[in-house]
């Protein structure tokens, strides 16, 4: 498992996105999987670099689990930020148009969708978001 620590800010993204994405590829992920991935991964921190911290400074720990045998990663995200769980949103409404529907939740809904599993918890004061994928 590949431990990475930044500090939440959006401008970590692309350093955080290279790493996923070596880690990917050695596991024999394929593109189509990466790209999915690298929009679930780019929604989740750049949420946390943007409403976790209410001062705007904190850390994010990202953990890449992949398992090339199974064709499966989990990736998860901690950080000691404002308690939230964004699974406990209800979903868009995407039936209706962009000018109808409520702004914000999207991305979450996206991730959602695009991961085989998602999960939330708060443990020892931090949020826990994880997230798997398999390739296969």
């Amino acid at each position: 498992m590949k431990e990475i620590v930044l500090d939440a800010k959006v401008d970590n993204l692309p350093q955080l996105l290279s790493i996923i994405d070596e880690e990917l590829e050695n596991a024999g992920c394929s593109m189509k999987g990466q790209m999915q991935i690298d929009v679930a991964v780019e929604e989740i921190f750049v949420n946390v670099a943007s409403y976790a911290y209410e001062d705007g400074n904190g850390s994010c720990t990202i953990q890449v689990d992949t398992d090339p045998v199974n064709t499966y990663v989990t990736i998860t995200f901690i950080d000691e930020g404002i308690p939230y769980n964004p699974l406990a949103k209800e979903d868009p409404d995407v039936t209706l148009s962009a000018d109808e529907r409520e702004i914000g939740g999207l991305g979450i809904f996206i991730v959602k969708k695009s991961m085989d599993k998602t999960a939330y918890e708060r443990k020892d004061n931090k949020n826990v978001f994880s997230m798997g994928y398999s390739w296969a």
